[in-house]
């Protein structure tokens, strides 16, 4: 697969993650737990970095949600960066903890001087800053002028927060051009990347529950990662955090940006089906998902359902399947390997197929 070309940003680490200047794509997420719980935060963190978040930030809303990161940091298995809003301090009092990012609005930190301190820190620890502007929270004046919150008007908000980094001399930031509308995001990353070479995180936020919010971030963030447009991603979805980091995985592995575990191909199903097709993808689906070793295995499985398509794209594949009218053969390598009668057989020989490729892939 043809990869798309990547735009030259800006290099940048957080923690151990590499952003920018080339380096893969980074997936982040957010955890929904109560930062002041360390012990839930941490069982969530712990569950996003099993399925493959490599970035997790956390709110942090108030004083005692800051004095649990200390605890939560020592024992993350991924770098974290702390959401603050509107309190310097808390800002300070993450960095302090160990967390190497923050995601701030320079503007609604308290003005220049708080500014300065936050850089200052961030710069002592060795973190990075992450710019964020919502299209719910650009500034009166850039409303007024742009006749509300454009892609033009999300630029210029974004470049006015950086500037206020840039003037405290910080230069290792991230930016974030986020609206609910997949246009709009799409524009304002256009023009973002035209005239600034900082890292951009990409997400389309409030994108909606898990079919709607898929289509809106696949569409958005998938335009720009095939345009080279984009270093670290979020999808934003009304779920458990984890469906997001599946589904950002989903993205780059269709772009040819990333990979991570097995691939499954299935048809879409047609009147030529004489098996229940939905049922066998479903379950192979969540026996990968379970399966301990399947993380690390980049294989493609194949699930089809009749006798035009489902032979040559099952033999194409690492392992498929070809099911007929009560029966199915089972290929690996390019060979049948067995012929089942009864779709229960075919499902319970096909697992155990898929486990032993599973186990002994390298």
């Amino acid at each position: 697969m043809t990869q798309p070309h990547r735009n030259g940003t800006r290099p940048l680490d957080i923690g151990p993650v590499a952003i920018g200047g080339g380096a893969p794509v980074v997936v982040q997420s957010m955890t929904n737990t109560d930062t002041r719980d360390a012990g839930a935060t941490l069982e969530q963190i712990r569950r996003l970095h099993a399925a493959g978040c490599e970035l997790v930030r956390l709110a942090v809303p108030d004083a005692q949600a800051a004095a649990a990161l200390k605890t939560i940091a020592s024992h993350s298995p991924v770098p974290l960066v702390a959401d603050v809003h509107f309190d310097y301090r808390l800002a300070l009092a993450a960095l302090d903890a160990g967390l190497r990012g923050l995601r701030i609005n320079p503007g609604n930190i308290g003005g220049q001087d708080k500014v300065r301190c936050v850089a200052a820190a961030a710069k002592a620890h060795g973190a990075a800053i992450r710019v964020g502007v919502n299209s719910g929270s650009v500034e009166k004046e850039m409303l007024r002028k742009y006749g509300g919150p454009t892609p033009e008007a999300l630029v210029e908000s974004a470049l006015a927060h950086v500037r206020m980094l840039e003037q405290c001399g910080f230069f290792d930031t991230v930016i974030s051009l986020k609206s609910s509308s997949v246009t709009d995001t799409i524009a304002s990353y256009r023009l973002m990347a035209a005239r600034s070479s900082y890292p951009l995180h990409l997400g389309v936020t409030e994108a909606g529950t898990p079919m709607r919010g898929t289509v809106k971030s696949s569409v958005g963030m998938g335009i720009l990662l095939a345009e080279g447009i984009g270093d670290t991603i979020r999808v934003s979805l009304t779920a458990d955090p984890e469906q997001e980091v599946a589904v950002a995985w989903e993205i780059l592995r269709a772009l040819g940006l990333r990979s991570r575990g097995p691939e499954i191909i299935s048809c879409p199903t047609c009147g030529r089906t004489e098996i229940d097709l939905i049922h066998l993808a479903e379950e192979v689906d969540r026996f990968v998902r379970s399966h301990p070793l399947a993380a690390d295995r980049p294989v493609k499985i194949a699930v089809m359902g009749c006798v035009v398509n489902g032979p040559g794209e099952a033999r194409e594949a690492d392992i498929g399947l070809a099911g007929g009218r009560s029966k199915g053969v089972i290929f690996k390598k390019g060979s049948i390997i067995r012929s089942v009668e009864g779709q229960d057989a075919l499902l319970s020989a096909f697992l155990k197929e898929l486990d032993s490729l599973l186990r002994n892939e390298q």
